[in-house]
């Protein structure tokens, strides 16, 4: 027998030298695969984590507002009981004023101290008379925010201890806030202000409230054209299109518009739904309308893949006792599809919901100090209204956008985890 014959005969011998040396490097290249990939999420983390710190140090002062309790009163002679709306609530808020400082007699200290109260205390009090006309003739106690800069001293973003010329409020101010102060009229109180009121250009009375509803109602016209529209397009390819170059190139078009830059679709609504149909500009039809645009190739192919995740054997069966092809789709494959559809769905909505760049294309970055009433109002939406906020010069704005944006992760963590519940309730395991 030659040596060939005898070493191809000859058993691998697994605990040689030069077995146990490959098994160990085996065994080490495993280990650091799997330290590769637990600090790679852990990198993911620590800078998610570094991202919602920033947000949350930077925001958080954003949903508490400084107010001053201030003692108005409703003299007939500024505010007629016929009509409380129509009163000269410049001159009640400057008697307040003048009520809670008593020692100010010089008429520009006295404008000094009326800065203390925000520009929009006059439209609050007028809010609150006009809500309550039996306050006419009488005096009441009413919370109303402080302007801007007394609020960011009040939260400590101002630094009392810096010098006069450092800081935006001088010492003569700082010791009338004091006074206050001292007397227990100043609070923060949770901000409901950030949620309840639209737009302004003080940032003390600033909120989200227009371009949530601007967002809900461009949602709901996105949801209402990509949801019908993608699942029959799906169906259609799926179960009844021809396998022949044209779908394949159908295919491949819907793919590619998967990847699309959004900022390519806000130039197809800007020149097709505005120009050439004269849509209102801003309207959150025209924004529902570039969203769906968006989001339909992704619903197509996520219903794609439900569908296909249906086994055979059901249509089989179904075919097998007498159903058509279309009551093979609609009573069995689609209900069966359905959890996975609506998955997709609501992660294409959440994915709509942060689009930036399409909305302020087509002018959903307008100043609107009320929400919108329909589909056909201009408004605008959360991420264009952070936008807005971000380039506005205030510094009361700094803290309202990192809040802004904070509201948006909420809404997107809340619709994803309804997805999550989504898919692990009814999903079905074959």
């Amino acid at each position: 027998m030659s040596d060939t014959t005898a070493s191809a005969s000859k058993p691998f011998d697994w605990s040689s030298p030069e077995a146990l040396a490959k098994r160990k490097r085996r065994y080490a290249a495993d280990r650091r695969l799997k330290m590769y990939g637990l600090a790679s999420i852990l990198i993911a983390i620590g800078l998610l984590g570094v991202l919602i710190a920033s947000l949350i140090a930077t925001g958080h002062s954003a949903f508490v507002q400084t107010k001053i309790a201030v003692e108005f009163t409703a003299d007939p002679e500024n505010v007629p009981a016929d009509d409380p709306g129509d009163g000269n609530f410049r001159a009640v808020v400057s008697n307040a004023v003048q009520q809670l400082f008593p020692q100010i007699e010089d008429p520009a200290a006295l404008r000094t101290a009326s800065g203390i109260l925000s520009d929009g205390a006059v439209n609050v009090v007028r809010n609150h008379v006009a809500a309550h006309p039996e306050l006419v003739g009488q005096s009441f106690v009413l919370e109303v925010p402080a302007s801007d800069p007394y609020d960011q001293l009040y939260k400590g973003v101002i630094d009392r201890d810096l010098p006069e010329d450092r800081r935006r409020v001088s010492n003569e101010e700082i010791a009338l806030f004091q006074s206050l102060e001292e007397r227990g009229l100043v609070s923060a109180p949770f901000n409901w202000a950030l949620f309840v009121n639209a737009d302004s250009r003080f940032p003390e009375l600033a909120g989200l409230a227009g371009a949530i509803v601007g967002s809900f109602y461009a949602l709901l016209v996105c949801f209402l054209i990509s949801f019908p529209v993608g699942i029959a397009a799906a169906i259609y390819l799926e179960e009844f299109a021809p396998k022949n170059r044209w779908t394949d190139l159908v295919e491949v078009n819907i793919n590619n518009l998967a990847a699309v830059p959004s900022i390519v679709f806000g130039l197809l609504g800007l020149a097709v739904f505005i120009q050439v149909f004269g849509l209102p500009r801003s309207a959150p039809i025209v924004g529902g309308l570039v969203l769906s645009l968006m989001t339909l190739p992704t619903m197509i192919i996520v219903t794609r893949a439900a569908l296909k995740s249906i086994p055979p054997s059901i249509r089989e069966a179904a075919l097998g006792i007498g159903a058509s092809k279309h009551e093979v789709i609609l009573h069995h494959v689609l209900p069966l599809a359905l959890p996975g559809i609506l998955t997709g769905t609501i992660i294409g909505l959440a994915q709509a919901l942060g689009e930036t760049a399409p909305l302020l294309l087509i002018g959903m970055n307008a100043f609107l100090t009320s929400p919108p009433g329909g589909i056909m109002e201009p408004a605008t939406a959360l991420p264009t209204q952070i936008f807005i906020w971000a380039d506005s010069p205030e510094r009361g704005f700094v803290s309202r956008t990192s809040a802004a944006i904070l509201v948006l992760l909420g809404f997107l963590i809340f619709m994803n985890a309804v997805a999550i519940y989504l898919r692990q309730r009814f999903e079905r395991r074959w």
